[in-house]
């Protein structure tokens, strides 16, 4: 039986599971569609581990990050929730120790982290604007007829540059309308689009940073041969793309729990694979016991509250 630690990322968009050896390399990795259910998503993708590699391996530590990391954390006994920042910087100096900048472009969000000495000094994440994301890449390769899995390449093909409005997903429409009515290509659209996403991201999330050298691309987007050709015209210099690109939150939520257990000592708090077949469920109600009027979120465990959380105070959080 080999020793694990498990990290769940868990996204608007995606829900990504991993186990990771003591040496912090990935035996397993899951990626399944969130579809507005977390909890479904994180119980499928326990079931398919367990029936994959359950009788191989004993987990000796779990860690959750991602936007429904407290709940997802409630529902499996995290040992560990920790925010996408941390666990994304975690994952990336595991696999490129003198990493200094980590461009980040997932389905919904996006974000950037400043690194120096190994810790984190800065950070920026875009979650209200399109126009930085996966989604909008998916929603224009829709648009224009071209899988997506064939628009990085195709950018790579353009003959000529073309500019693309992209400081707003509706003007990049109409502007790529235009284009293509003056005669550009797709290709050239395509390629046009790309760097106008990056120049986007840079002049957004990199405002006022201290961007440098070495540069890791990574986030579902990463794939994307011609978003990468666009970064590295933009920064003038090479962005490394590292192998489990698409699922490092998820490996630096595993990394950090590892530590925290190693370092501790603690017996893990994993529920156990039977956690895929709980009822767990959430609810909320207002707090009016002061002026703040917190929204505080209620799990409970078959009909047992087993977690509060969104109180200032802590009076809830506290009472269990």
């Amino acid at each position: 039986m080999q020793e694990v630690y498990l990290g769940i990322d868990v996204g608007s968009v995606s829900t990504n599971i991993v186990a990771i050896n003591r040496s912090g390399e990935v035996l397993y990795s899951k990626y399944i569609r969130t579809n507005g259910q977390p909890l479904d998503s994180v119980k499928n993708g326990l079931k398919e581990l367990n029936s994959e590699i359950g009788n191989e391996i004993v987990v000796k530590g779990i860690g959750t990050t991602g936007s429904g990391r407290q709940l997802i954390g409630v529902m499996v006994g995290a040992d560990v929730v920790k925010n996408e920042i941390t666990a994304h910087a975690t994952a990336t100096i595991h696999e490129v120790p003198n990493v200094k900048t980590i461009f980040e472009i997932g389905g919904q969000d996006s974000k950037i982290i400043i690194i120096e000495d190994q810790m984190v000094v800065d950070f920026a994440m875009n979650t209200v604007c399109a126009a930085g994301t996966g989604s909008f890449l998916d929603h224009q390769s829709e648009r224009l007829g071209i899988p997506i899995e064939e628009f990085g390449d195709m950018a790579l093909t353009a003959q000529r540059d073309v500019r693309i409005a992209g400081r707003c997903t509706v003007f990049a429409e109409s502007d790529m309308i235009a284009k293509q009515q003056f005669g550009f290509s797709k290709a050239e659209i395509i390629k046009g689009l790309s760097e106008a996403l990056v120049r986007n991201y840079i002049n957004n999330l990199g405002r006022g940073k201290k961007i440098e050298p070495p540069f890791v691309f990574q986030g579902g987007v990463a794939a994307n041969k011609g978003i990468r050709s666009a970064f590295e015209k933009e920064i003038n210099n090479e962005v490394i793309i590292p192998k489990h690109f698409n699922i490092m939150g998820a490996i630096g939520a595993a990394l950090l729990a590892m530590d925290h257990m190693i370092e501790t000592g603690e017996q893990t708090k994993f529920r156990g694979f039977q956690a895929a077949d709980f009822e767990f469920v959430p609810s909320t109600f207002n707090c009016e016991d002061c002026s703040n009027g917190c929204e505080v979120i209620k799990v409970e465990l078959n009909k047992e509250v087993v977690a509060m959380w969104g109180d200032r105070c802590s009076k809830w959080t506290n009472s269990l």
